[in-house]
This record gives C-alpha cells, structure tokens and sequence, in this order.
C-alpha cells in the first residue's frame, strides 16, 4: 500500500504543528537557562508526565512489544521488565522526590551535592557526562536510522527520486528520510527546549491515542468474525517452569523464534530479569529524558505525582495498539510480508500490519502518531544531551559567566552538534552496531551498584564511584566478547541478563576499593545532602551529627512502607498493562479481574502514598 493524498496531508499537518509550537515558544524559551532546559520549573506534572509517557512510546520500542505479542501472547506484559519497565514505580514512590530536593539541571551536576567538589567529585562528574552523552547518542544513532527504514516502507525510493536533483544509493535511503523527518523533530527542540517539547508531545499524544484505539476497534472486529488460532496458555498471563507455548502445528516458524529469544525456561529467565530490574530500580533513574523531566517539576510532591501518572497514561493507551496489531497479525499471518534478506524477520509485524490493515486516513493518522513517538523520543534525548553539554560542560569549564543570550546561542550550536554526530553515527551504523550495543550493555552493567550506593551509604564517595562505575563498564564491554564462545548454548541477545551478577561483583569491587583507598566526602557535604534530600539508608553517623546541629530534624523511617508501596504499584502497572490486552482478546472475565485489582491498588495508594507526600 502507498500513501494516499489524505494520508500524506494528515501527516504533513502533524509536522507543520511541531514547526509552529517551535517557533511560538522560541522567545519564551530565550529568556534564561533554565526555562530553556527545565522550562523554568513551572510546568504541571500532569503535562510533564504525559510528555515522558510520549518520550516512551517510541517506534522501536513498539515494534518489539508488538512482535512478543503475537509471539508470546499475555505472557509477553513480563518480558519488559527487561528494561526495567517498573523502575516507573520505584521513581513515584521515593526516588523522584529524592532527585527533585536536590534542585539542580542535570544528574552530573546532582554529583556535587553528593560528593562535594573534590578530585574524587570530579573524576565522578566526568564519568556520568561521558556516560549520559554515549547513550544519549547511541539512542539518537539508532533512533534515526530505525525511523527512516520504517519510513522507507511506506513511501518506496523508487516514488521520491525522480523528485530529488542527486543520486542517492539505496543503502543510504532510509538514512536520507532520517535526515528529512529528524530536522522536524530538531527544530522544535533546539528552539522551544523543554517547553516546546513537553507541548509537541501532548499532541503527539492525542494523536497516538487516537490511532491505538482505532487500530484497537479494527482487531476487535476482526475476532468478531474470526477464530483466533493460538496455543494453550497464550491468553494466559501465568507461567511454570517452561513456557510451553507450542505453535508447531499452527505457525510453525515460531518455535525457532522463541528458541533463538531463550525465554524457553521461563522462570529462571523471569527470576534473573527481576533480581536485576529490582536492582537497576533502586539505582535511581539515569542520566536521560526522563531524569529531565523530573529535574523540570515543580516540587519534590510533584516529581512523585509525575512518575506515577507516567504509567497510568502510557500503559493503556500503548497496549491497546500492541494488542491490536498482535491479534491482526495471529489472525491474518499469511497476508503479512516478513521476509527480509530471504530470512523471517517477526520484527517487520508492525510495519507489514500497517501496510496490510490500515485503511485510507487512518494509515496517515497511524504513520504520524510513530513518527510522533520518534519525535518524542529524539527531542527528550536531545534535549538532555544539550543539558549535560551546556551545564555540565560550557558553564562548568568553558564560559562560567556566560549571559542569557549566550547560553542560547551555545544551545542550538550544541543541538546542531549533536544531532551531526548521531546522524554520522547512523550512517556507519552497519560498521558500529555491535559496538554500540556493547556501549549500551557496558554502561547499563557498570551503571548498577555505584548508583545505588550513592543513595544508601554514607562512606561511599567520589572516588568509590568512579571506580565502581568504570569497573563495570569495562568488564561489561569485554564480557560480549568471551562470553558468547564459552557458553555458545546460552542465547547471545540475554547472555549479559545471565552474567549480570558478574558485572555486579566486579563493579562492587571497583566501589569499595576506590571507596576504601580514599577518605571520606566531606562531613558538611554529606551533612547537606542528607539534610535535603532525606534519604533512608545506612546513614548513621551522618543522622546523628546532622541532630546535634538540628534536634527537630525527623529520620526519615518510610522504608517498610516504601517497599510496600512498590509492591503495590508494580502490582497495579502490571495490571493496567494486562487490561487493553484482555479487552482486545474479549476475556472479559480475566478483564473484571484486572480492574478490581487496579480499583484496590489505587485505594491502597491513595492513603498509603497520595495522603503522605511532602517536599
């Protein structure tokens, strides 16, 4: 299926949209630093939470979350605790009020409060610049290069080139259309900042919503008069020891599928992704977008109410898609086209659904809201890249005193910057992927422990975290190398998921011996930040030193009923995420369920959380 004209005017409208929020919230966006990074800290966290929910449903993201639907079927609403994606709830219930009392732009300038401003402080501040710029353009490389392969299939080279006054090969196409649909969603970010990109993103949403529940109502009517064809067990979200989904005699291609995943044993696979979502959880958020839009709250109260509206709005709305496209798919598989390079690409679900269920209008509607969701994407990360570069950098060493004006102008330089590496990244992607994703693995595995000391220990200090982080990213970027040799059995996309615990005992190793080696921060530094920021933990001495100045100064004792809390949240998310699921599939039974279990953990937060937060 090609564009038509109305599609093509839907999507254009969409684009023009985002030029116009750019250059209205321009002069806005000029006046200081931090209404150009943080929109000035007077943004609603119900916008701020929908423009982060925006920022998450990207087209890669979708892509995947589609295909272990149509694979996995209810099972599937675990495997993305992967990511992990209940780090949402770790972030409502405690750890966003910790990171907005700091009251600083950006997670390196959060180090000076930690530790001070020492040598160790500043090995650490370094580290987390280094490491927040990499994945802020590993995700900008890959963001791209995805987005013009899935713009490449909805509108063929072979239509545009006669229009275009040079050659273009076709192994650079989809890194033109990158280009082309990247500058909309750079203009509005480099202009407007958080501002213009927390308002594009409240209508990108509206448009994702739209498109989701449409796609919905089409799957919906499809079961209506179609049986759907699946294994035992995959409309049900509970598991054993094996995953036991046999698609032998229905879709045979699928067995190899989820042979080449590794999720076969389920369980084990299960309890090692929990014990390191559970982890990486509590290390608190990284240095990316959604750590920005925290920093833009107004108020520690308001950062909780953010996280937590993060889940309630993206949730429904995205798996109501998901759902959509899993069941189009399972019901019409022989009319998908999946081949890629002679091979069966399950990946190719999403954009062959598209091509083959959407009608007129609603294909341009759909193609804008991904596009959308890409554009969300790319702006949050640009604009935390712009954020480390310009604070944590420009105004750090370069230009201290710099003026507004200045600041300004160093942002769309900065911008412009940026966005020319990652695009370069993008073109030579072929040539660095594996080494972008060692990057990524490698700065996730040493990016665990260190943080979570940070919080919770009071001796830990500068110099232990930046042992303890580069002890993990190195270990965790050698690691793809000899490991995949040794154990060949082991599926080479998890094999780190299986050997994170060794990136952990190393990376631990790291932190305690920097910390060890090394004095302590200093006693006013720590008594600073345990005075704002209230952490629980193993902070002792400094609690006792901290009451000697101050006797009205309150422990904060939240932990038990933190963790609680926890519990019920991902208890909650879970449900919400498995809700459009059963609609869609109509078990409506499993669906009254899911409610009744949403309406009690929201009761149980209301008075265990809601009532009880404070700045």
């Amino acid at each position: 299926m090609k564009l038509n004209f109305v599609d093509v005017l839907i999507i254009m409208i969409y684009l023009t949209s985002t030029v116009v929020i750019g250059l209205v919230l321009k002069k806005k966006a000029q006046s200081d630093k931090s209404t150009y990074l943080l929109g000035g800290n007077k943004l609603p966290w119900y916008l701020l939470g929908l423009s982060n929910a925006s920022g998450m449903f990207d087209i890669s993201g979708t892509m995947w979350l589609v295909t272990l639907m149509f694979v996995y079927g209810l099972k599937s609403i675990w495997i993305p605790w992967l990511w992990p994606v209940f780090n949402q709830v770790f972030l409502m219930v405690y750890l966003s009020a910790w990171l907005r009392r700091s009251n600083v732009t950006t997670g390196a300038e959060w180090i000076g409060t930690r530790f001070g401003f020492g040598k160790g402080a500043a090995l650490s501040h370094n580290i987390v610049v280094v490491f927040a710029l990499i994945s802020c353009l590993g995700f900008l490389a890959y963001g791209f290069i995805g987005l013009g392969k899935f713009m490449e299939i909805f509108i063929p080279w072979e239509v545009v080139s006669p229009y275009i006054p040079f050659h273009v090969s076709a192994e650079y196409v989809p890194h033109l259309y990158g280009i082309v649909f990247t500058l909309f969603a750079v203009f509005y970010a480099v202009l407007g900042g958080m501002v213009s990109i927390v308002w594009a993103d409240v209508v990108q949403y509206l448009i994702m919503t739209i498109s989701s529940v449409v796609i919905g109502i089409i799957a919906m009517k499809a079961l209506a008069v179609h049986p759907l064809n699946v294994p035992d067990g995959w409309a049900n979200p509970f598991f054993g020891a094996r995953l036991n989904l046999d698609w032998t005699h229905i879709i045979p291609e699928v067995k190899a599928k989820i042979a080449s995943d590794g999720y076969s044993l389920f369980s084990l696979f299960f309890g090692m992704m929990l014990f390191k979502g559970i982890l990486i959880s509590v290390a608190g958020p990284a240095p990316n977008y959604d750590m920005q839009k925290i920093l833009a709250t107004k108020s520690p109260k308001e950062a909780a109410k953010m996280s937590g509206f993060v889940s309630i709005v993206l949730n429904p709305v995205r798996y109501f898609m998901i759902a959509g496209f899993g069941v189009l798919a399972v019901l019409f598989y022989d009319k998908l086209d999946l081949i890629v390079a002679g091979n069966i690409d399950f990946e190719q679900i999403l954009p062959s659904s598209i091509n083959e269920f959407a009608p007129i209008g609603i294909l341009g509607l759909l193609l804008a809201g991904l596009l959308a969701a890409f554009n969300s994407t790319f702006a949050g990360t640009l604009n935390a890249a712009q954020a480390y570069v310009i604070n944590d950098i420009y105004l750090k060493y370069l230009n201290p005193k710099a003026s507004n004006k200045q600041v300004s102008n160093a942002n769309y330089i900065i911008g412009l910057i940026v966005l020319i590496i990652s695009i370069i990244f993008g073109i030579f992607a072929k040539n660095v992927n594996s080494v972008l994703q060692w990057l990524v693995s490698g700065l996730w595995g040493g990016y665990t422990v260190a943080n979570i000391l940070k919080w919770y220990w009071w001796r830990f200090n500068g110099h232990g975290y930046f042992w303890g982080m580069l002890a993990g990213i190195l270990t965790a970027l050698i690691a793809p190398k000899i490991l995949p040799p040794m154990f060949p059995s082991i599926p080479q996309d998890i094999i780190l998921l299986y050997f994170f615990p060794l990136f952990l005992i190393v990376s631990l190793a790291g932190s305690l011996i920097g910390t060890y080696v090394k004095p302590p921060t200093d006693e006013k530094v720590l008594m600073a930040f345990y005075s704002k920021v209230r952490p629980w933990g193993f902070w002792k001495p400094i609690h006792e030193k901290v009451v000697a100045l101050n006797p009205d100064f309150k422990k904060n004792t939240n932990f038990k009923m933190d963790m609680f809390n926890v519990f019920i949240g991902i208890i909650g998310q879970t449900a919400i995420v498995a809700l459009p699921i059963f609609l869609i599939i109509k078990k409506f039974s499993s669906m009254s369920v899911a409610i009744g279990i949403i309406v009690i953990t929201i009761i149980i937060l209301k008075k265990t959380w809601w009532d009880k937060l404070e700045d």
